[in-house]
Order: C-alpha cells, then sequence, then structure tokens
C-alpha cells in the first residue's frame, strides 16, 4: 500500500522525536485525539465518524509498535462506535481513553471501565436548559449530553464566536456552583468533573506502559494538556514529537507542535507513511 513520504519536522525536538520513534518503535506509542485529529469536525458532533482511511492506517501501524491510545473528550464507546475501531484486526491491542481519561475501553476485552457520574453533572444537566434561556443564549447554542460532562456547542450560531463569548462567563459560573470546570474547544465550551485532562490521562497510560518514544496527535485546546506532557518528557530526555492536525481556528496548538499535517487526512497520511517506514 503506497503513501506519502514522512514529513520533516520543523523543529530539532520533533525530528528527534521522529528518529527515535523509527529507530525503537517496539517501545513507541503513538497517541491520538478523535475529533479534528482522525474525524473531521461537522457542525453535529453526533454526525462525526473517523476519516474513511484512519482505521486501515492504525491497523497497518498499530501492530509495529508498542502501542497505540486514543485520547478524547467523548465517551469512550462512543468513540469506538463512530471510530469503528472495534474487532479490527491488528487493533487488537487498541485503548480508546474517554472522557479526557475517565472512561477505558481496551479492545481484548471490549468492554468500558468508568467510574459513577460527578453529582455536579446530574444538577447541570436539569438545570441547564432554564439557565440557557435566562441568559438568551438558547438559540445560538446546542447541547450535547455526554454523561459524565456536558458540552455547550456554538458552531451552528448565526455567529458562533460572539456568542461563545457571551456564554464563557456564565457557564464558567454555573460550573463553580457544581464543583466543575469548563474546559473550552473549538466553539465548544464543556463542563465537566476537576482532575481529569488529556495529560493527565496520557501521562497516567505512558507511565503504565513504560513507553519510549511517544507521537502525540490532536487539533484543539483541550489538547494542550497532553502537549505539555511530551514537552515535560522531552526536558527529562525522554523523544517525543508534537503533531497537530492543521487548523486555522486553534492557531496555539500548531505553534507548540513540531509538525502541522493537514487535518485528518494529512493524519491519516503520516500514520501510513509512518507504517510504511517501518515495514
Amino acid at each position: 500500500m503506497g503513501s506519502k513520504p514522512l514529513p520533516t519536522p520543523v523543529t530539532p525536538e520533533g525530528r528527534d522525536g521522529l528518529a527515535a520513534l523509527l529507530s525503537d518503535p517496539a517501545h513507541s506509542v503513538v497517541a491520538l485525539d478523535f475529533d479534528g485529529t482522525l474525524a473531521p469536525i461537522v457542525p453535529d458532533p453526533d454526525s462525526a465518524r473517523a476519516h474513511p482511511g484512519a482505521v486501515p492506517a492504525l491497523a497497518r501501524l498499530a501492530p509495529r509498535i508498542a502501542s497505540v491510545v486514543i485520547v478524547t473528550g467523548r465517551p469512550a464507546a462512543v468513540a469506538v462506535r463512530y471510530g469503528g475501531f472495534a474487532g479490527v484486526p491488528g487493533l487488537e491491542h487498541l485503548v480508546v481513553l474517554g472522557m479526557y481519561g475517565a472512561e477505558r475501553w481496551d479492545a481484548r476485552s471490549a468492554t468500558v471501565q468508568a467510574p459513577a457520574v460527578h453529582p455536579g453533572v446530574i444538577a447541570v444537566r436539569a438545570e441547564l436548559p432554564g439557565f440557557l434561556e435566562r441568559i438568551g443564549a438558547w438559540r445560538g447554542a446546542w447541547v450535547e449530553d455526554k454523561g459524565r460532562a456536558i458540552a455547550i456547542h456554538t458552531r451552528r450560531a448565526e455567529d458562533p464566536q460572539a456568542a461563545y463569548e457571551a456564554l464563557s462567563g456564565p457557564l464558567t459560573e454555573l460550573a463553580d456552583r457544581h464543583d466543575l470546570i469548563v474546559e473550552p474547544g473549538r466553539f465548544v465550551l464543556e463542563l465537566r468533573p476537576p482532575g481529569m485532562d488529556k495529560g493527565v490521562a496520557l501521562a497516567e497510560y505512558l507511565h503504565e506502559t513504560s513507553a519510549g518514544p511517544v507521537l502525540y496527535a490532536g487539533d484543539d485546546l483541550g489538547d494542550l494538556p497532553a502537549f505539555a506532557v511530551i514537552e515535560k518528557r522531552r526536558a527529562d530526555g525522554l523523544p517525543g514529537l508534537l503533531v497537530c492536525s492543521g487548523s486555522t481556528e486553534v492557531t496555539e496548538l500548531a505553534a507548540r507542535a513540531d509538525l502541522v499535517v493537514d487535518g485528518p487526512e494529512g493524519v491519516v497520511d503520516l500514520l501510513n507513511a509512518l507504517a510504511d517506514a517501518l515495514s
């Protein structure tokens, strides 16, 4: 199966990280966000599906490295379903860390491990419709109930950025009242329990697996904590490669990346190129 050549990272740290992954695949981990990285961003999150080439590329790459892990804010079972990850030859050891690590799905058992729902999420779920109506934001917002978190999207609003900014303060106050935090994203504000983010989830997984070189790819503000984990590991002498699934909406991530690719299609090309290089 042919693919595009491996791109060259723009930073020395990124070039070292890629070289380490290629020279030591048996200890290397590839960690990936889902929405915007493996799946194109769409106006309705329920319509999101992995890029058609994502699963074949992952199935080619996974047997050649130590592990592949998906780190997502979605519920783990939803990411597995929308990604089409279950029962795929080559992905027998895939792990999906959902809800920023609060949930875990392992391909080996095909089951999800998860704690009880935070009481603050239950309270916000009941309060939110009336709350949004009182502040006049109902028409400009769409609510996604993730079970263990509540996300308010403004992408469908007439002015998505203005709606996002108008909701930010009131939703932060609502979250504070119920011991939750607000996670900002691409035209989305997510209310969820504190103590877990993609950085915490990734760090725990890398420790558990005694990971060597790590590639992390993401597209959104929620991926910055995971970027910070790789940066900290690199400061400690552990190689890593930071990939931004290109977006003009989140320039901060692109500025910190070693490599910017053209959205999920570019991520798929990168995964295939890695598989070819390790063949």
